[in-house]
């Protein structure tokens, strides 16, 4: 897992990589913790699969982006799906899980 902070980045990952899981964590709730705990124990499972994060509190206009690019309204936490540049699955909250990321891939 990787953090990242700018829309920069963010359009660099979209531009390396044909697949990879995106979260948007708040370092501030509880519920976003747990999806925090679900995503990185699915991406030290699933290593070979590439893994970004944001901190929502510290990268506000780069969620925002997120948001506005992929139509999706703003969750945290909430992960993404990302597929040749396209979001195929997302889920927020309680739905974060370990288990549902590997029903997807």
């Amino acid at each position: 897992m990787e953090k990242i902070s700018t829309i920069e980045q963010f359009e660099q990952l979209l531009q390396e990589h044909e697949s990879f899981l995106f979260l948007k964590h708040s370092i501030t709730c509880p519920i976003s913790k747990a999806g925090y705990d679900e995503f990185e124990k699915f991406t030290n499972e699933h290593a070979d699969i590439p893994a970004y994060f944001l901190h929502v509190q510290e990268a506000r206009p780069l969620s925002n982006y997120i948001a506005e690019k992929f139509g999706i309204k703003h969750e945290s936490p909430q992960t993404f799906m990302i597929n040749k540049k396209e979001v195929k699955w997302h889920a927020s909250h309680w739905n974060i899980t370990s288990k549902a990321m590997a029903e997807q891939i």
